[in-house]
């Protein structure tokens, strides 16, 4: 649900990086972190050798977003997401084609011990594509274990003292990341005909989706939104809490995304919430202050 514009690459007519030498650090950067984005701030937190490689990971989930978000033919979705399919499976055995991959290749220790977690992101942006609405939460949870733990995973890994155990502390910030994104993205999601708030949810607090659609202020979506804002800033705090202590310093990126997150539902709250009609979003030089002030809290 992360929103840049930059310019975009036919991943079809990439060559290898033996025959191009692309930049594929810079395409990465463009793609993934543009200057004063949330994940450009939050990226400048980790140590300098890792960047690259953790930015070519936010690129990656870049291009994934673009393909089932800004696709309205979900053949066509499924025809690109089947091509990365095929993108990872290239990369895991050292022929990547796509300047993404190519800087994974370049910088990824062990690729082909990530490449089941890249499938598995692949299938969870795959969801997108099968369905635009959730009954209820546990089917919501699927989509984040998906797309929101298994990136925040991957992304842990990549630095943590003990990658092993990663995924258990990782995953569960990764999908509350998710639960914030829901909130701020919710009026531009509900345009393009995606609403993540699960049906029972909106039923139980008397909120349809024309009310969405059209920008529908009541007293009963203020309620919806509180609920929303309440869950997906517990959701965060708890998952940084049980961060362990010995992985805090490895994790300043998420931990900056994090801070950045909590910030910005603040922020929505004291908007009263009025997330249809506009995106709401913290200033650069506020994004700077809380990303470093995160990473550096123990």
């Amino acid at each position: 649900m992360l929103q840049f514009s930059v310019s975009r690459a036919q991943p079809c007519a990439t060559a290898s990086p033996q025959a191009n030498p692309v930049n594929f650090d810079e395409y990465c950067l463009q793609k993934a972190a543009p200057p004063g984005s949330s994940t450009y701030y939050a990226l400048r937190q980790a140590p300098a050798a890792r960047q690259p490689l953790l930015t070519a990971l936010f690129a990656l989930r870049r291009e994934f977003e673009e393909t089932v978000k800004e696709t309205t033919d979900p053949a066509v979705g499924r025809t690109k997401l089947a091509w990365w399919q095929k993108e990872a499976a290239a990369l895991a055995a050292g022929e990547p084609t796509h300047p993404v991959s190519q800087a994974l290749a370049a910088h990824l220790p062990d690729v082909q011990a990530e490449y089941p977690a890249l499938q598995a992101l692949i299938a969870g942006f795959e969801m997108d594509l099968d369905q635009a609405r959730y009954l209820d939460y546990p089917n919501l949870q699927r989509y984040m274990t998906g797309v929101g733990g298994n990136f925040a995973s991957v992304v842990a890994r990549a630095t943590a003292r003990d990658p092993s155990q990663a995924e258990s502390w990782a995953a569960p910030l990764g999908e509350a990341l998710m639960l914030a994104q829901i909130v701020v993205e919710l009026g531009n999601d509900a345009r393009h005909g995606r609403i993540y708030i699960p049906i029972d949810e909106m039923q139980r607090y008397n909120v349809t989706a024309a009310d969405l659609i059209n920008r529908k202020y009541t007293d009963a979506f203020t309620e919806l939104m509180r609920f929303q804002t309440t869950r997906a800033r517990d959701a965060i705090r708890k998952a940084l809490d049980a961060l362990p202590v010995g992985e805090r310093h490895s994790q300043s990126t998420l931990r900056a995304l994090a801070a950045l997150a909590l910030a910005l539902l603040d922020e929505i709250e004291r908007d009263g919430y009025h997330v249809l009609h506009q995106r709401i979003a913290l200033t650069p030089i506020r994004k700077l202050w809380v990303a470093w002030r995160a990473a550096r809290k123990h």
